[in-house]
């Protein structure tokens, strides 16, 4: 008989690769979603789908690749936390709950850092919106008392490979304008204000000057395969666990790496001046690409999982 994975929000890049993995490797997979068999308003079919089952997997939430609208927002918050909410309900209304829940996190629950890499057990937890969903996202998860359940916060960098955010990354190196993307002065705006019971941060926006140095902190999807890999077999690895290669680069390294892989010679700086309006049309975030994000993968390299593509001109 095999073994059981349940993946919440498995249509994704990540959601596929990794229920395409774990089939492979055995496991019958049982999916979670608004359009799975099993779905989000149904509490008894929710704990019925992870009973038994042997690693429960939530990928859930809406993609931030948005404008940080007031409804957006609102949603960005509410689909990451209603959905874990679920989740440890069904856990603990199962008579055999999942022995290991990974539940996906993000790295910028770390602050703007220029100085030194935020590793688990040193990093420093910055403030505002993006950051205020992200610690709503893991207190949710490591809420309650779950026994026999081992629980892992997923703190993921940008995700290389054939996937959106990178596939945009790509096609402006080959437009020509694949130089660095530059913080500066832009008029104050509230998008990035906190959110939530605890709301942190700054009422009004504000800038750093990076000069297209802020730090670039990523995986490769195939790390992000081989992590979960190795974080299912490890039951002595718990909590916050940072998925990112040991080898960030910096904004203007990552597009220079972008432009030799597609063959473009040049590529033309963007200051936010010029992102800001940009962003307004591609319905997205400057903060994406102008938040210095600087996580490095302590917990992993000292628990020996040895990267697939540690280096930055394999992965893209």
């Amino acid at each position: 008989m095999s073994r059981v994975a349940v993946i919440a929000g498995a249509s994704g890049f990540v959601g596929k690769a990794l229920a395409r993995a774990l089939a492979d490797d055995g496991f019958e997979i049982r999916r979670i979603g608004r359009r799975e068999a099993v779905t989000w308003d149904d509490p008894e079919l929710l704990a019925r789908a992870v009973d038994g089952a042997a690693v429960l997997i939530n990928l859930a939430g809406k993609s931030v690749n948005c404008r940080y609208s007031d409804a957006n927002r609102r949603e960005l918050l509410r689909s990451r936390v209603e959905t874990t909410r679920a989740l440890r309900e069904a856990v603990q209304a199962a008579a055999s709950p999942p022995p290991v829940w990974l539940n996906a996190s993000t790295s910028t629950i770390y602050r703007h850092e220029m100085r030194r890499a935020n590793t688990e057990s040193s990093g420093t937890i910055g403030s505002g919106f993006s950051v205020d969903v992200a610690r709503a996202w893991e207190a949710e998860l490591f809420e309650g008392d779950l026994p026999g359940t081992r629980r892992v916060a997923l703190r993921m960098a940008i995700v290389l490979g054939d996937g959106p955010a990178p596939n945009i990354l790509r096609r402006l190196a080959r437009l020509g304008v694949g130089g660095p993307q530059i913080d500066s002065w832009w008029f104050p705006h509230r998008r990035y204000r906190g959110i939530g019971e605890h709301a942190s941060g700054l009422e009004r926006s504000t800038w750093h000057r990076t000069r297209g140095r802020q730090k670039f902190s990523w995986i490769h999807i195939d790390d992000v395969v081989g992590s979960v890999r190795f974080l299912i077999e490890r039951d002595d690895i718990s909590g916050p666990v940072n998925l990112a290669s040991p080898h960030p680069v910096d904004n203007r390294t990552l597009m220079r790496t972008l432009r030799e892989a597609v063959g473009m010679p040049v590529g033309l700086p963007a200051w936010r001046w010029m992102l800001e309006p940009a962003m307004w049309v591609l319905r997205t975030e400057p903060e994406l690409v102008l938040k210095s994000r600087w996580a490095v993968p302590e917990v992993l390299t000292d628990a020996g999982y040895r990267f697939t593509r540690p280096r930055l001109e394999d992965a893209v």
